[in-house]
C-alpha cells in the first residue's frame, strides 16, 4: 500500500448541509410514491382510515401474501394493530397538563387524557388487538363481549359480556379488527350507551 493511500482525504468542492425537516414520502413526486388500495372508500366524518404510508403498505403486503408464514403474519398483524390503537388514542379528548422535567427548574406544557380509558374486546377476533392497547396504555382495563348470529333471525345477539364496573366513567375503545356492515357495532354502541 502506498503511503498516500493511508491518508484521510478531505472533501473538495462546496459542502452542502444535510437536509433537515421531514424526510419521507413527501419528497417524492406523486407518481413515485407507493400506493395501496383501501378495500372500500369511506366518506364519513366519524370514520378515519390510517394514512397509506409506505410502512403501512409494506405491512399490509406482508399479511396479504400467501407466502407469509404464521409467525410473520402474527408479527405484522400486531404492528398494524398497534398503529390502529395509536390512531384511536389520537381521537380521545385531552386536557392541558404542565409537568416538571428532571432538568432543574424546567417545566413542560403538555397534555393528558381527559378521563380513564378501557378497551372492550369483541371475542374472539378482538382479542388480537388487546396486546396493542396494553402496550400503549399501562394497566388499562379490558372487558369482553361475545356476540353471535342468532340462527333463527340471522341477527347479531349478545351472548356474553364482562365489562369494567365503572365503564360509564371511561372512554371505551371497541377492539375488533373486522368490520363488515356495521350492524354489530350499532348493537354494541347502543348496548354500552344504555348500560
Amino acid at each position: 500500500m502506498a503511503p498516500d493511500e493511508t491518508k484521510l482525504q478531505r472533501p473538495t468542492g462546496v459542502l452542502q448541509r444535510a437536509p433537515s425537516g421531514h424526510l419521507g414520502p413527501e419528497y417524492k413526486r406523486n407518481d413515485e410514491k407507493p400506493s395501496a388500495t383501501v378495500s372500500t372508500k369511506v366518506a364519513h366524518e366519524n370514520v378515519t382510515i390510517l394514512p397509506q404510508t409506505p410502512q403501512l403498505i409494506a405491512l399490509l403486503t406482508m399479511i396479504r401474501s400467501k407466502t407469509t408464514n404464521r409467525a410473520d403474519f402474527i408479527f405484522y398483524s400486531n404492528r398494524i394493530n398497534r398503529l390502529l390503537v395509536e390512531e384511536a388514542l389520537n381521537h380521545l379528548p385531552v386536557l392541558p397538563s404542565t409537568i416538571t422535567t428532571p432538568v432543574a427548574g424546567r417545566t413542560y406544557a403538555g397534555v393528558k387524557f381527559e378521563g380513564k380509558i378501557c378497551g372492550v374486546s369483541i371475542m374472539r377476533a378482538g382479542e388480537a388487538m388487546e396486546q396493542a392497547l396494553r402496550e400503549c396504555c399501562r394497566s388499562v382495563r379490558i372487558g369482553k363481549i361475545l356476540i353471535q348470529r342468532d340462527e333463527e333471525t340471522s341477527r347479531p345477539r349478545l351472548f356474553y359480556d364482562k365489562l369494567p364496573e365503572d365503564i360509564r366513567d371511561r372512554w371505551v375503545l371497541l377492539l375488533d379488527p373486522m368490520l363488515a356492515t356495521g350492524r354489530l357495532f350499532r348493537l354494541l354502541f347502543f348496548g354500552l350507551v344504555f348500560r
